[in-house]
């Protein structure tokens, strides 16, 4: 059986299990919070650890006048409490697992007033199942399993963004004869991606798939709330004092980056033998890596088993309403980049008509779709633009061998949706704020992380804990992700291969060949 089918057919299994457990299983609603009535409001008097209430923050002697739930929605709900039997009776017993509730500091009744947001203050939760329901028991191995998987794959950050870009720079910056060749082939690759980028980028925002979304995920605390964002503040987190330090934070990954890039810009300017024995040890490392993630990866179909026995188990396909229209979302980015962006390309440096091209790469794209991995279908898209797009030997070795490895216009597109996904989802439940240079850095990071991304099934999964961990978000966001991300693969992985044979047709024409296909006569 091929891993895409495993990995389906997992996911199906996971999805039954969890519906199974939530249908005969109870498990009833648990906020962890202890309250008792005051004048005007209630005064919480016990947090149970590790319980929805003590992640965000809760402590004993809050106090409460309001409880709001369907927030921003047409069933939006304000409860005035003054016991403990309005909270847990009037309203968290009426909510299922995974639906959050806000909770409006006393006081803001009165205070408010024109201009004042009466929500102002107001503390967000998820609430969960009881940790003692059948329930919570039944769901621990999995929830286990499933926080193990993430945990390997938060390993492989740092190693992979290191060694990726390290290598890739030195690569590009000792083309020698190649300068030409290269310089127009990584024009197109940056261009192709941050056009790519800026498509996921609008559509993300116009749609909005975040907003209002329930997908179980805890709200941010003030702890974990946006960084600063401004030009100025980005710039000094991106120099490191100190790169041992960040290299052991998964948060300090702008400053793993920029040290990545001028240290394999240093690598080429190194006199012999120094620059090829530097050069050599980190292509070795990357290797290396590049094998423990696909080793990783293979424990991809339980690790999705694992986690969607959890979140349907805890929250039932509330969170998968709205990963339909995340999922929707970047389908509809990847075909308006596929059928759009890259044969206006084709059509008007390469001049070749773009259902030709796609005809004649066929082959290559159909492999991409069933092995999800750019490098896995190079040798077929190597043979597949020589033959049946008639580019030559000089200009496929070069162009697909470095778009395999930089040239990631899907996974760009996709990680710029999801990262922005889930900074709508925090914004929408908590205190963070999705400013313009949140969302600039974004970009920047998606087409970074892009070009570290590796040419092997989910990886880009995997870089886009690099740009939450930049953005300070937490990283449970990128492992529900995990349960739709499979068909995405698939579909990111042929744009990316389109986008590298797109690239060898272009860059032969500019070059002066006359083999990719016959000029279009408009």
């Amino acid at each position: 059986m091929s891993f895409h089918w495993k990995v389906l057919l997992w996911m199906a299994a996971g999805a039954l299990v969890g519906l199974l457990m939530q249908t005969f299983l109870s498990a009833p609603a648990y906020s962890g919070l202890g309250v008792t009535g005051l004048d005007g409001g209630v005064t919480v008097t016990e947090v149970a650890k590790g319980s929805p209430a003590a992640k965000v923050g809760l402590a004993p002697g809050a106090r409460f006048e309001a409880a709001v739930v369907a927030r921003g929605s047409e069933a939006e709900r304000r409860v005035d409490l003054r016991s403990a039997a309005d909270l847990d009776e009037g309203v968290v017993q009426g909510l299922t697992n995974g639906e959050v509730l806000w909770l409006v500091p006393l006081g803001n009744a009165a205070a408010a007033g024109e201009g004042v947001d009466p929500m102002g203050g107001a503390v967000a939760l998820t609430v969960s199942f009881a940790p003692d329901s059948p329930r919570a028991r039944a769901v621990a191995p999995f929830s286990f399993a499933a926080d193990i998987f993430l945990a390997l794959l938060k390993m492989l950050i740092v190693p992979i963004v290191l060694t990726s870009i390290i290598t890739g720079v030195a690569s590009v910056g000792s083309m020698g004869d190649l300068k030409r060749l290269g310089g127009k082939t990584f024009a197109y690759y940056v261009a192709t991606s941050v056009l790519a980028i800026i498509v996921g980028q609008l559509l993300v925002n116009i749609i909005r798939p975040g907003d209002g979304a329930t997908l179980g995920l805890s709200p941010l605390t003030a702890a974990g709330s946006s960084p600063d964002a401004s030009f100025i503040e980005v710039i000094k987190r991106m120099i490191p004092s100190n790169i041992a330090a960040s290299l052991t934070d998964n948060g300090a990954m702008l400053s793993i980056i920029f040290f990545a890039l001028i240290f394999g810009y240093f690598i080429t300017r190194t006199k012999e033998p120094h620059q090829s024995r530097v050069k050599e040890l980190f292509e070795s490392l990357f290797e290396v890596v590049m094998t423990m993630a696909e080793g990783i990866l293979k424990l991809l179909p339980y690790g999705v088993f694992a986690l969607l026995v959890k979140v349907v188990a805890s929250t039932g396909f509330a969170p998968f309403k709205a990963l339909l229209l995340y999922m929707f979302t970047v389908a509809a980015a990847l075909v308006i980049h596929a059928t759009v962006t890259l044969p206006v390309l084709l059509r008007s440096i390469g001049k070749i008509r773009p259902m030709d091209w796609f005809r004649a790469m066929s082959p290559a794209l159909m492999t991409a779709f069933s092995t999800s991995s750019s490098s896995m279908t190079l040798p077929v898209t190597l043979k597949t633009v020589e033959e049946r797009g008639r580019v030559s030997n000089r200009v496929t070795s070069f162009t697909l061998p470095l778009g395999a490895t930089i040239n990631m216009d899907g996974t760009a597109l996709y990680e710029c949706i999801g990262v922005i996904f889930l900074a709508q989802y925090y914004a929408a439940v908590g205190d963070f704020e999705l400013t313009l240079g949140a969302q600039a850095l974004v970009v920047v990071l998606a087409l970074l992380a892009s070009v570290g991304a590796a040419g092997i099934p989910s990886a880009g999964l995997v870089m886009m804990l690099t740009i939450l961990s930049a953005l300070e978000l937490p990283l449970e966001g990128a492992a529900l992700l995990l349960a739709v991300d499979r068909p995405l693969d698939m579909m990111r992985t042929v744009v990316n291969v389109w986008s590298d044979s797109c690239a060898a047709a272009v860059v032969a024409r500019t070059e002066g060949e006359e083999g990719p296909l016959a000029p279009t006569t408009a």
